[in-house]
Formats: structure tokens, sequence, C-alpha cells
């Protein structure tokens, strides 16, 4: 059995899913996004040593807060670089009826991703940038895996739902073209999408890049308007749904 490396665990997510979620964060990612707020949880090798069958027994400890539509999300760092983990995971979690989610920016292991996508209920899809430029300048990675990740989904046996999150920068895609941009990405995607959220930038993790002595690359970049923020997800809902 494949073990897999956790960063953290959070018992009462109510963000990461629909319902009550149990979340596990995994450690390692191979972004190096401008605002992440765990940067902790980017190096391949930290985190702590589990197995599957124990992700299991954590799930179903914490089932009874899960209701009728809660379950258990995969997050990170990358969870999808832990392919091989996960895939044993969600098979087990499949196995007890618990309904299952992963966090992703599609920069994993290409290798799972078919068997992956064919086990869990719904694709929790960051879209960091439109195009490669602006995309490296914000993760320093190409956009190209990420664009793998959507061709491996749309060939893929996938039958749950897709919800988008695009983290709002103020000065990057805070415009009406961008939103723009963001629709034509998606768009493959649509048969799937159930949700479309933009998550405003705010500088709460700030702080950590400190204690861990780490340089903050966005120093000096405002939180984002969230009010500014809820007008142009309206917007960019508005355009999805071709109004």
């Amino acid at each position: 059995m494949t073990a897999g490396r956790i960063h953290s665990i959070e018992t009462m997510g109510l963000v990461d899913g629909p319902g009550v979620r149990t979340v596990f964060f995994l450690q390692g990612c191979p972004l190096r996004c401008v605002y992440c707020h765990n940067p902790d949880s980017q190096a391949i090798g930290g985190g702590v040593e589990m197995s599957p069958a124990e992700i299991v027994e954590i799930a179903k400890r914490y089932r009874p807060y899960h209701g009728a539509t809660g379950g258990v999300t995969f997050s990170g760092g990358e969870p999808t670089l832990q392919g091989a983990f996960l895939v044993e995971a969600l098979k087990l979690l499949k196995a007890e009826g618990i309904h299952t989610a992963i966090d992703t920016s599609g920069a994993g292991d290409p290798q799972h991703y078919a068997e992956l996508l064919s086990l869990v209920d719904l694709v929790i899809l960051d879209v960091k940038h439109f195009e490669d430029t602006r995309y490296r300048e914000l993760t320093q990675r190409p956009i190209a895996p990420w664009l793998d990740f959507v061709s491996a989904l749309i060939g893929s046996e996938f039958t749950g739902k897709v919800w988008i999150r695009h983290v709002m920068v103020p000065g990057w895609t805070d415009t009406e073209p961008a939103m723009q941009q963001l629709v034509r990405t998606i768009e493959p995607l649509r048969q799937w999408i159930e949700r479309l959220e933009i998550l405003p930038y705010h500088v709460m993790g700030v702080d950590k890049y400190e204690k861990l002595g780490l340089d903050y690359r966005l120093t000096g970049v405002p939180a984002m308007d969230k009010t500014r923020a809820a007008e142009l997800e309206t917007i960019a809902r508005r355009l999805f749904a071709g109004e």
C-alpha cells in the first residue's frame, strides 16, 4: 500500500467542497505561487507519512459531522502530485460511500490522472491565469501542465462536478476583459462545471513568510477589494451563462 505525505488535517472544513468536510492537505507542490498562503507545504519531502487506510479511519471518525452533503477533500500542496497514494485512498473512500473532492492546480503526476478522475466526485480546479507569460510570473512554472490536466479530464471517465476557482490579485486579473479570458479558458469543461468562484487576494499569510524567513513577492500589493471581486465574479458567471 502506497503511503502519502500529509501536511495537515482540518476536521471541520466549510469551504473545501459541499457540506462539512474532512480536509487532508497533502505535502508537496511544484508551483511557487506569489500569493501561496501555505509555503511550508511546498517541499516535497516534508509532512507526516500516512497510509490510505489511516486516511479512511480518520474520515470515518468524523463522518457523523459530514451530514448528507459533506465528505473528504484532498488539498495541498498539490494533491495530484501524490497520484498513486491518492488513487488508493479514493478507492477505499468510495467503498465506504464517502463523497470525495480534490482541490488541485492541475500540476501533478499525469500518469495517475485517468484513474483518479474515474474515482473522485468533485474537482475543485484552480485557474491561476489564462496565458503562459502571466502564469509563469504568478507560479514560476509554465501553464502547460495545467492544460494537460484539463485535457486529461476531458478525455477521462470523470462523471462528477467541477468547481472553478480563481484568486484575483489587484493589477493582474481584476478587469472585465480578464473575466472574458477566464470564461474562454474554462469553456471546454462546461459540461462538468457546477460553480465558478472568484477568491479575493488577501494578505493574511504574509506573517508566515516572515516567520519562515522567506521573501514575499507581493509586498506592497493591497488586498483585493471584496466588493469589486464580487462584481467581477457576477460578470464572469453571466458571461459563462451566455447572458
